[in-house]
């Protein structure tokens, strides 16, 4: 019996469960123009068992927190926030975090990412979570620009923030990792120098480096497919140049810098296969990177799982970070 359930569990309906049906509806919303607005509906689901998640090894004591708006866009004001660490000093290596929530949803301060950012504020990083504009009626232009805007402000207010402005670590889960990983691979690829001053390494936790991989036959989400599709306003044969231009495994290159990898194998939003080709273009490069997976990890393990191999690899991760800045 216990066979059949986790056979049922990791199959097609299991993994959408209700899905199906809001599939359907989906479906038949097309044509009055409600599709893209219902993306959001099967995504839901997952976003409500993930922002109660918290890492096993969040500390207890209070935080210290600073909110700041960054940038304004018409009526949408774009903040983040500072976590320090409890012990006093002049300035902190930074963590540059982003939200995930397939690029249409989620926030900064969502229980999950504040778990995270007192974790990391407790091994001594400054912590920026930053906020920025959602798919469902924004481009991914726009969410870059508000990407690229966040960390130009906090690099430009380095001094008030307390933070070193040329030990920075950009890190996301998910949607967010991507986010990352295609502005540190852009960006190196074309040797702006500006623009990557001070980064020292990308940490990402689950996220797509092909985007075409969220459509291959070893993904079983449909809400993934959904908040994909919204995102880039069409399936991967109707927009090509866009999921091609926006894929940063395309963009690795011999100055792409230092790369943490981590994926469970069990994840049927982002299939782990994603990070094991882009480990591999690194290593093709001669780029120092690393590989971390959980072979009994889904998507968001590192919230949902308390055993050792999840708490060995939060440890790797701090590691990772202080290799590299100081």
């Amino acid at each position: 019996m216990e066979r059949i359930a986790k056979k049922y569990k990791e199959s097609w309906f299991g993994v959408n469960k209700i899905y199906f049906l809001i599939v359907i509806l989906l479906l038949s919303a097309i044509k009055s123009g409600l599709f893209l607005s219902g993306f959001i509906i099967p995504l839901s689901f997952y976003i409500r068992g993930i922002i109660k998640a918290k890492v096993p090894l969040e500390p207890n004591g209070n935080f210290h927190c600073q909110t700041f708006k960054y940038k304004e866009v018409g009526n949408t004001v774009l903040k983040l926030d500072v976590w320090y660490p409890n012990q006093i000093k002049r300035s902190y290596p930074l963590i540059f975090f982003a939200h995930g929530g397939g690029w249409i949803s989620g926030f900064r301060n969502q229980p999950n990412n504040v778990s995270w950012c007192k974790f990391l504020a407790s091994k001594g990083f400054a912590v920026a979570s930053i906020d920025y504009r959602l798919a469902m009626r924004n481009s991914m232009e726009n969410i870059l620009t508000d990407y690229t805007d966040a960390l130009e402000f906090v690099k430009n207010n380095a001094e008030k923030l307390r933070i070193k402005k040329d030990d920075i670590v950009l890190m996301g889960l998910s949607a967010g990792g991507h986010l990352a990983l295609l502005y540190a691979s852009y960006h190196t690829f074309i040797n702006d120098e500006t623009r990557m001053k001070g980064i020292k390494g990308v940490i990402v936790y689950y996220s797509p480096s092909n985007l075409r991989d969220i459509f291959g036959k070893e993904q079983k989400s449909l809400s993934a497919r959904f908040a994909t599709m919204a995102t880039f306003k069409g399936m991967p044969g109707q927009k090509p140049g866009l999921y091609y231009y926006y894929s940063p495994i395309e963009w690795i290159s011999e100055r792409m810098v230092p790369t943490l990898v981590v994926h469970g194998r069990k994840d049927v939003v982002v299939p782990y296969t994603s990070s094991i080709k882009l480990v591999s273009k690194l290593k093709s490069k001669n780029i120092p990177c690393r590989f971390l997976l959980h072979k009994d990890g889904g998507h968001g393990f590192e919230t949902n799982l308390k055993d050792f191999r999840t708490i060995k690899i939060l440890e790797d991760t701090v590691r990772f970070m202080k290799k590299f800045v100081s």
